[in-house]
């Protein structure tokens, strides 16, 4: 047993409350559980209890054995003698705070079902990657929907924080932090790290200098990546030139090119057409933030991260190699990756930062507007009968497995909870 199922019984009062009673045999009656706290301190604060005829309004500690109070040093710690109750599966010991008072101790040993004690065991053991896969056909379809769309949101929310670490990093400037999104995304995972680089080495402010001038904004982009350092053809040889002047002038130092993967890639993904694409991004859209924040349709997204590149582009996938096919603008399924992975971030950090609701209401729907393929963790959802069928639906999947079924979160999830009450015989 760990003390999340200890939190979990507690937070639920799945526990007989026959006779309650402390250690000290004080009649307990609980007016009010508290609320759960994820920072330090207690594990429940605000809560209100009656001991006896005296009723009290603290905090609320858990632990397996009373003992651990002292094994964590809470004795020495002020924050801890607001608690005014310690719950305890076994009482082994008395427990003070650090002026030498007394804690109340309830024990919840032989309160407890052991249906769900059975239940909690074998969702802990479980060897499934998906721990309740046993027990998920028996849930109820609204509990997994509604659990889905919670694991969702908070997926959201938690890559809005990313993204607000970024903008308040940027002193508070939206548009370099949309940039910083847009160049970690622009990566596609087997450039990622070479994006995320350029984004330092190359600061939005020279790029919003000169983001009207395409040539020297192929210029900085291609150079900083290091791909101008030895010039391979004429146009080349220009961009050299360009990308002289403005590293001097800025005092750049770039990328080196061996820093770019090039292996098992389509030439239309090769990091100097992604460059292309993103200096024909960045040139026609001035203000990236503001059109994330406006637009509210994928199709018109679409035509943001599709730009066309500019002419010599249209013929080459590296400096010095001609290729036959034209049109090296941005395929459908690269710039609805940019809407999942650069808009919708922005959104959810947008909505947490001015706490208008409705930017993440327009993430949720701009994923919803998203068809995408499967991946490993939509499909070990899917073998359990349940089916995505948009972007939203894969980062539901993917916020509930990472959340909550790889680290056997199971207490503090719907589905979980669910299977516990179900379970058990006397709920």
């Amino acid at each position: 047993m760990k003390e999340d199922f200890l939190h979990y019984i507690w937070q639920h009062q799945y526990f007989d409350k026959t006779a309650l009673v402390t250690t000290n045999g004080e009649p307990l009656q609980v007016l009010r559980v508290g609320f759960y706290n994820t920072d330090a301190g207690p594990d429940f604060k605000e809560a209100i209890l009656r001991l006896g005829e005296v009723e009290w309004s603290g905090s609320v500690e858990v632990h397996l054995k009373a003992s651990d109070w002292h094994r964590h040093y809470h004795q020495h710690d002020p924050k801890y003698d607001q608690v005014v109750l310690h719950v305890v599966w076994q009482a082994d010991q008395p427990v003070l705070r650090t002026d030498g008072s007394a804690v109340p101790v309830v024990e919840l040993q032989g309160r407890v079902d052991l249906g769900m004690i059975h239940t909690y065991e074998q969702l802990r053991e479980s060897k499934n990657e998906i721990p309740c896969a046993p027990f998920w056909p028996g849930v109820p379809e609204v509990t997994k929907a509604l659990m889905l769309e919670r694991a969702l949101i908070e997926r959201l929310e938690e890559k809005g924080h990313d993204v607000l670490q970024v903008y308040q990093a940027a002193t508070h400037d939206w548009e370099q932090a949309t940039y910083h999104a847009l160049l970690r995304a622009f990566g596609f995972k087997i450039n990622q790290q070479a994006f995320e680089l350029l984004a330092k080495a190359l600061p939005f402010q020279v790029v919003r200098k000169h983001q009207r001038n395409l040539l020297q904004l192929e210029a900085l982009l291609l150079g900083q990546a290091g791909f101008l350092s030895d010039p391979e053809d004429e146009y080349a040889e220009q961009l050299h030139r360009e990308y002289a002047f403005l590293s001097h002038k800025y005092s750049l130092q770039p990328l080196q090119r061996h820093q770019w993967n090039f292996l098992r890639m389509r030439p239309a993904n090769f990091p100097t057409v992604r460059l292309a694409q993103l200096a024909a991004m960045l040139h026609q859209t001035n203000s990236l933030f503001s059109k994330i924040l406006e637009t509210d349709a994928v199709k018109k997204y679409e035509q943001l991260f599709q730009a066309p590149v500019s002419d010599y582009w249209q013929r080459h996938y590296m400096f010095g190699r001609p290729n036959k096919t034209s049109s090296k603008s941005m395929g459908k399924s690269s710039a609805h990756n940019l809407v999942v992975n650069v808009a919708v971030p922005i959104l959810s950090a947008y909505a947490i930062q001015s706490s208008e609701r409705t930017y993440l209401e327009k993430a949720v729907n701009l994923l919803e507007q998203v068809r995408e393929a499967s991946n490993k963790y939509t499909r070990l959802y899917e073998e359990l009968g349940w089916q995505a069928k948009s972007a939203a639906d894969n980062q539901a999947a993917l916020g509930l497995y990472k959340r909550y079924c790889l680290p056997v979160n199971c207490m503090r999830c719907a589905v979980g909870n669910k299977i516990m009450k179900k379970n058990s015989a006397s709920l």
